[in-house]
Formats: structure tokens, C-alpha cells, sequence
């Protein structure tokens, strides 16, 4: 195995380009890792291909070496430029796929957070509880109390009023669909990658596309095209989002706190 080059990588992990006799890998590796962090990415990574309706790097291998846990994964060529409404239209392909509950097989990570998946047929008590009141806690425990906590607390009490008896398919979902987790092969296939997957409402993956942007109207119009999103969903997505800017909140400290606030404000003003 011969290292060729370090590679850009996200917050969370390193990256590397390394090579095999004739073949290259993309090699993700981190130093102090949660020792099951990349083999429930590899968990998910599998899961997606198993559907068969978009690209994601096939897993190779994984291991830890010392202190550093390593994943490595089939090398793509990629671009961020390419055909955004066949991503789209592919990722409604897996939002079709329906399963029986909410969660997943296992806990798995959102960035380096703990995602909570604990199995449940109930989409609102699993939201309260495996997503919004974890990340409330994590925050107390950082020291952001005070409004955040208050508002947190309504908010829970509050969300089978928002969510008004909202019982979605349980999709497969890519978990953490920014920008940054979406590209193109230099053949025009679209791909994505860094899942954080669970079983849940295809609508939180839509939500995260439009927290952060860098999705375009064709990307919507395809995905819209073949699976409609309902009038409600403009205010679950403010619900489901504040999920992840908690976790940003968690992970890279008070500049997300204001919003943090901004968003259980909005939110419960629709609380009666």
C-alpha cells in the first residue's frame, strides 16, 4: 500500500489518496475516534447501495492502527459540478424505499455527536427523543443554559402540536445532506457520501438541503417532481433542522447559539 497524498478533508476526519499496485482508495482516517464511528459509516454506505437508485463509495476495509481508527473506501473521481436534478430524482429513488419503524440498527454519529437510533413506530416521540432532547442535554452540559433550555423544554412539550399527527414513510436517509456531502463523478453520476443514516421522514433530508444551500432549483424541481412535498413541510423543516444547528451548537461552540434561539422562537410561535 503506498500513501500518494494528503487529501482535503472535513471538520471531523482526515483524508488521504493512497494506492494499491494499479488501483487508488480514498483513505478516511482520525486520531481518538469513537471505536465504532466509521464502521457504522460503513454500515450505512452499504445500505445505500444495497437500494441501488444512487452512488455512494463503496466501503473496503476498516480498522485502527494504535490510536487512529481508518476506513478506507473505493476512490471516485469527483466534480461539484454536475447533474443536479438526476440527484434529485435519485434521491427520491430512496426516499421511495419504505421500512417497517423509525431509528436504525445502531447508534451511529452525526459529525463526532452520538445520533441516538433507538428503534420506535412512533415519528414524533422518536424526534423528541433520539434527536432534539439529546442534543438539549449535550448543550446544558456545555454551559448553554438559560433561554435555550427554556424554550428546549416547550418546545418538547410542544412538538405533537407542530408535527400535528404527521406520521411519514420511514425512509432511508442520508442523515447529514449538506452541501459538502454531494458531488459528481467526472461521468455525471451523482453521488453522495458521509452518511449519518437512519429510518425517518424523507422531509429531514430535503430540510438540511436548505439549511446550509448549495442545492439548485433543478435539484428541487426533479425531486419535487417525482415526490411532492406537502404544504407542512415548510414548518417541520425549521424543526428538523434545529437538530443539526445544535449539533453545530455542540460541536463548534456559541456562534450557533443565537440561531439556536432564533429557531425554538420561531418555532414556538406556531404553539398555541
Amino acid at each position: 500500500m503506498q500513501w500518494l497524498r494528503n487529501l482535503p478533508g472535513g471538520d471531523i476526519n482526515q483524508a488521504a489518496l493512497i494506492r494499491s499496485k494499479d488501483l487508488q482508495f480514498f483513505l478516511k482516517y482520525h486520531h481518538n475516534a469513537p471505536a465504532d464511528m466509521f464502521a457504522t459509516e460503513a454500515t450505512a454506505l452499504s445500505e445505500i447501495l444495497q437500494l441501488d437508485c444512487i452512488r455512494v463509495p463503496r466501503p473496503i476495509a476498516l480498522g485502527k492502527h494504535d490510536q487512529t481508527s481508518w476506513l478506507v473506501l473505493e476512490y471516485l473521481e469527483l466534480t461539484d459540478k454536475g447533474p443536479t436534478a438526476l440527484l434529485g430524482e435519485q434521491l427520491a429513488a430512496m426516499h421511495d424505499k419504505d421500512h417497517d419503524y423509525y431509528g436504525w440498527c445502531c447508534n451511529n454519529y452525526i459529525g463526532s455527536t452520538t445520533q441516538f437510533n433507538a428503534r420506535s413506530d412512533n415519528w414524533c416521540r422518536f424526534w423528541a427523543g433520539q434527536r432534539l432532547q439529546p442534543q438539549l442535554e449535550m448543550a446544558e452540559a456545555a454551559g448553554f443554559g438559560g433561554k435555550l433550555l427554556d424554550n428546549g423544554a416547550r418546545l418538547l412539550s410542544g412538538i405533537e402540536q407542530l408535527m400535528d399527527g404527521h406520521e411519514p414513510g420511514a425512509s432511508l436517509l442520508h442523515g447529514d445532506l449538506w452541501a459538502g456531502n454531494k458531488a459528481f463523478t467526472t461521468g455525471g453520476q451523482a453521488v453522495i457520501f458521509d452518511p449519518a443514516s437512519y429510518y425517518g421522514d424523507r422531509e429531514a433530508d430535503i430540510a438540511m438541503t436548505e439549511l446550509f444551500g448549495g442545492f439548485d432549483s433543478e435539484f428541487y424541481a426533479a425531486y419535487r417532481a417525482h415526490t411532492p412535498l406537502p404544504d407542512a413541510y415548510s414548518l417541520r423543516r425549521e424543526l428538523y433542522n434545529l437538530y443539526h444547528v445544535l449539533n453545530h451548537l455542540n460541536l463548534f461552540g456559541g456562534a450557533y447559539l443565537s440561531r439556536c434561539e432564533q429557531m425554538t422562537d420561531s418555532l414556538l410561535a406556531q404553539v398555541r
